[in-house]
């Protein structure tokens, strides 16, 4: 469930807010077309869940460009 992954994600953000802003500009930047919002979203929760998102933001948008021209 989505819940879980919020709460998940709240161990590296304390801020609930903040969680917010950096979900959706990672689900914006992650995003495939012909893909579900949600899917996309709940994958965003659960790299948050794995790692600070709010640590490095120039590492995991490196990241992310070298996700997107894999895929």
């Amino acid at each position: 469930m989505r819940s879980d992954l919020i709460f998940g994600a709240l161990a590296h953000v304390k801020n609930r807010y903040q969680l917010c802003q950096l979900a959706s500009k990672a689900t914006r930047k992650l995003h495939k077309p012909n893909t579900r919002l949600q899917d996309t979203a709940n994958e965003v929760f659960v790299r948050f869940r794995n790692e600070n998102p709010a640590a490095s933001p120039a590492t995991s948008e490196r990241t992310s460009v070298q996700q997107r021209r894999a895929a």
